[in-house]
């Protein structure tokens, strides 16, 4: 399968999307060629390793392009007088940011990648009839955070916001949160809270109010503490938000995202006591890589995570991440952050190798 266009591939991708239609790693390799003759990154990355289209004829052999790379070049097909919007990595150990660069097709593929995996995964899909609060800030006061465009587009326009942005990223109202819980109390509708859990650290450690939310509420946690707050074991953290919130463990699911990604990974689906691990939508898949060879890991070896995702038609469909990973049950387990990664068979550095 050869894709002659980005037009063809949107097409082609958003009906696997939306519809399934498709071989998954039919449509990565075509991808992947496709991109090998606009992206310049990818290009020259290809040429530094002699691959040429058509030469892979497997998902882990296609060139990752390691997230540290779009810090320091445009990752995109996009030429520049077209590139509406980006978004950036959120990260306070950078000195510089990553940025995923995007025009309208591509946020239209990214919102859709957005809206299908939230609606089943957090509400079970079907319409949310009760309240939201959000602990990010409005997508216009943090126009390049993925999480905030994300918050914008699947929670809707009724949503309470109870972040306010800073010099280093956003600060969490209180009064906000507590007010907003207090009024889902006193109307008896379930409250659905959505944020990073350094925000939700920031507001629990700030009050010893303890709220007793209506049944149904939920929460959607997404990680990254990103140094902004003290950290919890996970089985801590979500205990803690059950004791303080009286959100039921079941009732907690966390998403695994970054700007530089379409999709995003979540670990169960609400209401269910399904044991916990990070599966993608049908159309993004991971791969755990050994660092030392560049080749996926046996089940259950702890590796570099690397994922395969459709949705990014119009940048990179490999992505090697930092983070150390390991398979489990039908997704993967995250481990942790490994500061010095850039592996071998996996690394980018083409300003010195080109």
């Amino acid at each position: 399968m050869t894709f002659q266009s980005y037009n063809e591939a949107d097409r082609s991708i958003t009906r696997f999307i939306e519809q399934g239609d498709g071989d998954f790693e039919t449509l990565a390799l075509a991808l992947h060629d496709l991109q090998a003759r606009y992206v310049p990154a990818i290009a020259a990355l290809c040429q530094n390793r002699g691959i040429t289209p058509g030469s892979n004829h497997q998902i882990h052999q296609i060139p990752a392009i390691p997230t540290i790379a779009f810090r320091d070049m445009a990752i995109t097909s996009i030429p520049e007088q077209d590139r509406i919007h980006h978004f950036e990595s959120s990260g306070t150990t950078a000195a510089k940011p990553s940025h995923h660069w995007h025009h309208r097709k591509s946020l239209k593929l990214y919102e859709t990648s957005l809206r299908l995996p939230f609606q089943k995964y957090v509400l079970n899909g079907k319409k949310w009839k009760g309240r939201i609060l959000a602990l990010t800030p409005l997508r216009t006061e943090a126009p390049n955070s993925s999480l905030a465009h994300m918050a914008s587009h699947v929670l809707g326009s009724d949503t309470i916001h109870a972040a306010e942005c800073c010099d280093n990223g956003w600060n969490i109202n209180q009064h906000i949160c507590d007010t907003a819980c207090e009024q889902a109390i006193l109307s008896d509708d379930p409250l659905l809270i959505f944020g990073p859990a350094f925000s939700f650290l920031h507001w629990l450690d700030a009050t010893d109010t303890l709220h007793k939310l209506p049944q149904g509420s939920r929460i959607m946690e997404t990680g990254g503490y990103k140094g902004r707050s003290r950290e919890l074991p996970k089985n801590e953290f979500h205990k803690l938000l059950s004791e303080r919130l009286s959100v039921p463990e079941s009732h907690i699911v966390c998403e695994y995202g970054m700007c530089e990604l379409g999709s995003q990974a979540y670990d169960r689906e609400i209401g269910t006591r399904q044991e916990r691990a990070f599966r993608f939508p049908h159309w993004a898949q991971p791969i755990i890589i050994n660092p030392e060879t560049g080749n996926p890991c046996a089940e259950g070896e702890i590796g570099l995570l690397r994922i395969i995702d459709l949705a990014n038609v119009y940048s990179s469909v490999a992505i090697q991440t930092q983070d150390l990973a390991r398979s489990v049950l039908d997704g993967f387990e995250v481990l942790g952050r490994d500061q010095a990664a850039e592996p071998r068979g996996c690394s980018l550095n083409l300003l010195q190798q080109t």
